[in-house]
């Protein structure tokens, strides 16, 4: 078996070579062939000694991921599905605007985190993408990209977020290496404010991302109160928004940014009520710090829910979406609503569900959860450490 060097980042490249007898600048090289040119072929590596390609030939390769389909939108988004193997496959999604260029990362073959409103969820979690399969997405899209718009020498990817298939803080090990790849200047040169971690609220991964590579975070936030997001964001039940919020309070010290980005996933009659903007109001500037600060610096996200059958749920209707909207931004919160891309090719976001051979049992336990119940006038249920058990 030989090594696939998109598994390393430019540290772990380093012990590769190394172990070849080679010197570290040799990694720096190989690295910038591969990451910031695209070769895959160690032959056209010229700046590399003949004595190395031939070992590289022995011990390595690079190897992307086959692409089963590429489809584009009317309004310029292009997804790809991605063949991961044994039944599996991930897509990627690349959002175009005038000032940037975005790409939607998967990060494991479906997601065991199952939320209500999520069509990823509800296919299931088959297994964790490698560190290789998670770069090789943002390596063949920047890449072909270049090619395609005539820019052979210039970025086309500007923005990265680990948004789409998957739940990344739970496939940690793999994830670090990729975001250090992405950051490295030898590599893609991305900046920290430019690649986003969204999670569902894995809260000592949280703690350990601040630690060893802060980058801009996003919560799948979704609901005010716990008894509500207990039935939305199952994962709820082991790390309520108490702890959550006080581990997004600790990655503020760690952020490149000032603030912590909600997701609200805009649920007609679930979560979109009045009653549900005020909470949410409490809830961020009622939060108080360790150091007896009051107030959680943030940013709202509403996302239009992007409907499917599977899920039982509806879009919230644009009136009640501005004006859940104002209600947070007249109470000094900045908020912003999402404009949907690509939702005519199932790229939007909620929408992505690739190929995935499920082990988890996701339909009858989804079943289970079909229904959710609202009872805005009932405060939500104390937290016990015996309930969050």
């Amino acid at each position: 078996m030989t090594a696939n060097l998109l598994d390393f980042d430019l540290e772990g490249l380093a012990a590769f070579c190394e172990r070849l007898g080679e010197k570290r600048f040799r990694a720096t090289q190989l690295f910038r062939w591969i990451h910031q040119k695209g070769a895959a072929d160690f032959d056209q590596m010229s700046d590399l000694a003949k004595s190395l390609r031939a070992k590289l030939h022995g011990s390595a390769h690079v190897s992307g991921l086959p692409v089963l389909s590429c489809t584009e939108s009317a309004d310029g988004t292009i997804k790809w599905l991605f063949d991961v193997g044994h039944g599996d496959a991930v897509e990627t999604v690349f959002i175009p605007e005038d000032d940037r260029g975005t790409l939607c990362i998967s990060s494991q073959a479906g997601c065991a985190v199952g939320c209500r409103f999520c069509s990823t969820g509800h296919q299931g979690f088959s297994r964790n993408l490698s560190t290789g399969e998670i770069l090789a997405q943002l390596w063949y899209a920047e890449h072909h990209l270049r090619k395609r718009l005539g820019k052979v020498d210039e970025r086309v990817i500007s923005n990265v977020v680990m948004m789409g298939m998957g739940e990344p803080l739970q496939n940690y090990n793999a994830l670090v290496p990729a975001l250090r790849a992405m950051l490295d200047d030898h590599g893609y040169g991305l900046s920290r404010r430019r690649v986003t971690v969204s999670t569902s609220g894995v809260v000592p991964m949280i703690d350990r991302l601040g630690q060893d590579c802060p980058v801009a975070l996003a919560v799948s936030l979704h609901a005010p109160n716990d008894a509500l997001r207990d039935h939305l964001v199952p994962l709820n039940r082991k790390y309520p928004l108490a702890e959550l919020l006080a581990a997004c309070e600790r990655y503020l010290a760690h952020a490149p940014r000032d603030f912590i980005t909600f997701e609200y996933c805009m649920l007609d009659g679930v979560n979109d009520q009045p009653e549900h903007a005020r909470q949410l109001i409490e809830l961020v500037r009622g939060h108080r710090w360790a150091d007896g600060r009051v107030g959680l610096p943030c940013k709202f996200n509403l996302i239009p829910f992007n409907p499917f059958p599977e899920s039982g749920l509806m879009r919230s209707p644009a009136g009640r979406v501005s004006e859940f909207a104002a209600l947070l931004s007249d109470a000094g919160i900045v908020t912003t609503v999402r404009k949907t891309r690509g939702d005519d090719i199932a790229a939007a976001c909620g929408q992505l569900a690739g190929d995935v051979k499920d082990r988890t049992q996701v339909v009858e336990r989804m079943a289970r959860r079909r229904v959710v119940m609202i009872h805005p006038e009932t405060p939500p249920p104390s937290r016990t450490k015996k309930a969050e058990a």
